[in-house]
């Protein structure tokens, strides 16, 4: 039984990206999983993902990696986070001020910490990638 999918996943990425595998296959496939990969795309730490196998209702995401990822890991408990108090996350979380970003959800989708400071919403913390 997997009590936080997105972790698994995030692990899984790390642990690919440590050994130098360029893909991996991680299950389950959820829309949340999904949007969290489009992010990590957007700032070139994946190459691409697909959904397959997807007749079983489950589904798996085939990654491709990039070579850029350095530490990803999942942010818990989900911490809920005003804007102004974004840079207290950002030094707890980040090595260094404007390398790598911060994953949250908001009332606007899934989104990076510097889409959610140019919008000026907060949200719930999700993840950490540089």
């Amino acid at each position: 039984m997997r009590h936080d999918p997105l972790n698994d996943i995030i692990n899984s990425i790390k642990n690919a990206s440590r050994i130098g595998r360029k893909e991996i296959v991680a299950e389950p496939a959820g829309r949340l999983i999904g949007r969290v990969l489009k992010v990590m795309q957007e700032y070139n730490y994946l190459k691409s993902f697909e959904v397959i196998d997807e007749a079983r209702g489950g589904g798996k995401f085939r990654i491709v990696l990039s070579d850029t990822i350095n530490n990803c890991g999942v942010i818990k408990p989900r911490l809920p986070v005003k804007i102004s108090n974004m840079d207290r996350y950002e030094a707890r979380y980040l090595p260094a001020q404007d390398f790598g970003i911060l994953i949250l959800t908001t009332t606007k989708g899934v989104m990076s910490h510097i889409e959610a400071r140019k919008l000026g919403i907060g949200g719930k913390l999700l993840a950490y990638v540089y």
